[in-house]
């Protein structure tokens, strides 16, 4: 028999199995089951299936303009203010990316034969269209020689990274290679991975 304020041992059981159907039903009703836990072997240590997927997945391809390539390339201060815009910023070699109409090679024109204007002929019109067509002519050139400028530093940078990058590759091509041999020599002796 029971005595006052004592519960019987299957009325503890069963408000145990009332609680734990409680639970699921919460589980169902829309919160978020709790991760299953795998069993790393090696550290002996429970690792959840979110981490595993995390390690297994193949990595995002890089973005290739962010990559950072250390290049020894210090030009001389001059020729970078020689080849940046008056009153703008200072040429970057390693950013600035040209336009591809900018580095087609520009076709020879044939300067024009001089015009012999005699004296009677230069008024005050004539003179105004000189001065304007030398500030023309000045402006080209300064812009010409700005760009050729920028061409040349530009190319001076990219020719040194060209080299970095080469023997970087010349380094990793090694590198894969002793790793190929490596896994060879362990699938002769174990068989293929």
């Amino acid at each position: 028999m029971r005595r006052k304020g004592e519960r019987s041992r299957w009325s503890g059981m069963r408000a145990g199995v009332m609680k734990k159907k409680a639970k699921v039903r919460s589980l169902v009703a829309g919160k978020e089951l709790p991760q299953k836990r795998a069993y790393d072997t090696d550290s002996g240590r429970h690792q959840s299936e979110s981490s595993l997927e995390k390690e297994r997945e193949t990595p995002s391809p890089i973005d290739p303009n962010c990559v950072e390539v250390d290049v020894n390339f210090n030009p001389d201060p001059a020729d970078l203010v020689l080849s940046s815009v008056p009153g703008g910023e200072l040429f970057n070699p390693r950013k600035h990316k040209f336009a591809e109409e900018d580095l087609k090679p520009q076709p020879m024109i044939k300067k024009a034969k001089k015009v012999f204007v005699p004296d009677e002929q230069k008024d005050e019109k004539y003179w105004t269209r000189r001065k304007k067509n030398n500030v023309a002519a000045k402006r080209s050139r300064d812009a010409r020689r700005l760009k050729e400028n920028q061409i040349t530093i530009r190319a001076a940078f990219l020719e040194k990274e060209n080299m970095a990058l080469r023997t970087e590759v010349a380094e990793l091509r090694k590198e894969v290679g002793k790793c190929k041999t490596i896994v060879s020599k362990y699938e002769t002796k174990y068989g293929p991975l």
